[in-house]
């Protein structure tokens, strides 16, 4: 075995998970799972069969990635973040054929607590603060709060906001990296690492 499972860990046959991963304490993968290399799944976490996960992502502990939940490389989900599969659920209708779609872009951060309505893509890079409420797209780049969330600002791809208006133009440097970011009307771009 190329990866590491707590021994109180629930591995389905069939699930693929890459080299290096760690699958902690109590965590359940079911077999239809695909998991890159270099993960981390936290105490508690449940994986469905129709989930793809990307390399270097870290699931902290108490989350659920139901199934049609696709998450790129380099996420972080926070404690006790919420995935959604079925949009209007009822415990009387099954709707199992109703679920939509949820992409977790590159690099994005989803804060703790925060929920994830599904049907939605969250952006390269975008940052979820912690208990805000995504019912909608998060364009790359975007600082989201509140509930439901709205976009308060641009974070760059080292985590740090930055001082650019929520639309119009202009450039901005990170102060940490050296990269530049270019806003042009509604969307961040970043043009030179």
């Amino acid at each position: 075995m190329q990866f590491y499972k707590h021994e109180s860990a629930i591995i389905d046959d069939g699930a693929q998970i890459g080299v290096d991963t760690r699958v902690w304490h109590f965590t359940h993968v079911c077999s239809g799972a695909v998991i890159g290399e270099k993960c981390s799944l936290g105490q508690n976490v449940f994986v469905g069969n129709k989930v793809t996960i990307g390399n270097n992502v870290k699931i902290q502990n108490n989350v659920s990635v139901y199934d049609n939940v696709y998450i790129a490389d380099d996420v972080f989900c926070g404690p006790s973040m919420v995935f959604t599969n079925v949009y209007n659920p009822r415990s009387f209708i099954e709707r199992k054929t109703e679920y939509r779609d949820t992409n977790v872009k590159r690099g994005a951060t989803l804060g703790a607590n925060c929920t994830i309505i599904c049907g939605v893509t969250i952006g390269e890079y975008a940052l979820v603060g912690a208990g805000a409420v995504i019912n909608k797209d998060v364009p790359a780049f975007a600082l989201m709060v509140g509930v439901p969330a709205k976009q308060i600002g641009w974070i760059s791809k080292y985590g740090e906001q930055l001082s650019l208006p929520l639309s119009g133009e202009g450039t901005e440097k990170c102060q940490h990296t050296g990269d530049t970011y270019l806003l042009s009307g509604t969307s961040l771009k970043l043009i030179q690492e």
